[in-house]
C-alpha cells in the first residue's frame, strides 16, 4: 500500500468531491494521506479533514510563500501541535525566493524568521518539520543546522534540487519526498538525484491538487496518483513496486513518528 505524504484536500477544488477522492485512494491501494496546513485561516478545515477520517493526517504551519498571511506564533504552532494527536508534523514551511524579483535579500527576513518559528516550535513539541524550498536551498540547508534541526528531522517535500543539497538534508535526519515532477520527462537531472537516494530515506506524494503526475498531466491531481509516482519511481530504481510501497510506507511510519496500529 503506498503513502500520499504531502496533500491539500482541504483546498476548494476538492470540497465537492471528497467522497470520491477517498473512494479513489482505496480503489489505488493508497492507505493513507498527510493533509498539509499552508496559512492559518484554512488549518480548522485541514484539522477536520484528519479528526473526521481515520486514514488522514494533517500539519500545522504556513506556507513562506503566503507573504500577508497571518503570522503564526511559537506559543501557538506548539500548544496546537500538542492538543491534537492527528497534527503529526509541523509545517509546511522553509523558504521560498523563486518569486523574489528585484527585491533585497535584506527583504525576504520576515521569511527566514518565519522559518526560524517553526523549526523552533517543532523542537519543542517533537514533531518532524515538512520543508518547502524553492531558489533558497543554501539558505535554508544553513538555517535547518542553525536551529538545530537535526533534532527533529521531517522531510524535505516535493524535492527538485541536486543530490549535494539532499545529502546535507539526510545528514541532518530528514527524508526526501519525490513528487509527480519526477516522472516529467524535463526531470533528467532529478531523476538522477532520485536514484541515488537511498530507499530508506525516501517519501513519495503527490502535492495534490498540483503536478499531477504522467500519465496525468493537465488534469486535477488527486491523492489516488501517488501510485503512479511510485510506479516511475520503482522503474527508475529497478526495484518491485511491492518494495517501494513498503519502503516508503515504513519511512513515513518512521519520519512521522507514527505507531503503525494507531
Amino acid at each position: 500500500m503506498f503513502i500520499d505524504s504531502h496533500c491539500h484536500l482541504d483546498f476548494p477544488e476538492f470540497q465537492s468531491r471528497l467522497p470520491e477522492v477517498l473512494e479513489n485512494m482505496r480503489l489505488a491501494k493508497v492507505s493513507h494521506a498527510l493533509c498539509v496546513s499552508v496559512d492559518l485561516p484554512d488549518f480548522p478545515n485541514v484539522l477536520k479533514l484528519a479528526q473526521d477520517h481515520i486514514n488522514l493526517y494533517a500539519s500545522v504551519g504556513v506556507h513562506p510563500d503566503y507573504e500577508d498571511a497571518p503570522e503564526p506564533t511559537y506559543d501557538f504552532l506548539v500548544q496546537t501541535a500538542l492538543q491534537h494527536p492527528k497534527i503529526i508534523a509541523i509545517g509546511e514551511t522553509g523558504l521560498d525566493y523563486y518569486r523574489m524579483g528585484d527585491r533585497s535579500y535584506e527583504s525576504m527576513e520576515w521569511q527566514r524568521e518565519r522559518f526560524r518559528t517553526h523549526i523552533r516550535a517543532a523542537i519543542v513539541s517533537k514533531k518532524p518539520l515538512i520543508i518547502h524550498t524553492r531558489s533558497a536551498s543554501v539558505d535554508t540547508i544553513k538555517i535547518l543546522k542553525e536551529e538545530g534541526a537535526q533534532t527533529i528531522g521531517g522531510v524535505m517535500h516535493c524535492f527538485t534540487e541536486s543530490y549535494e543539497v539532499a545529502r546535507a538534508a539526510m545528514d541532518m535526519g530528514f527524508f526526501i519526498s519525490f513528487s509527480g515532477i519526477v516522472t516529467f520527462k524535463s526531470a533528467k537531472e532529478l531523476q538522477e538525484t532520485c536514484q541515488k537516494v537511498p530507499l530508506d530515506r525516501m517519501l513519495i506524494e503527490t502535492d495534490s491538487p498540483y503536478l499531477p503526475p504522467i500519465p496525468y498531466r493537465g488534469k486535477l491531481n488527486e491523492p489516488a496518483w501517488v501510485s503512479k509516482v511510485g510506479e516511475f519511481i520503482a522503474l527508475l530504481k529497478n526495484t518491485s513496486i511491492e518494495e517501494l510501497a513498503k519502503h516508503t510506507s515504513d519511512n513515513f511510519y518512521q519520519c512521522f513518528h507514527i505507531d503503525r496500529e494507531c
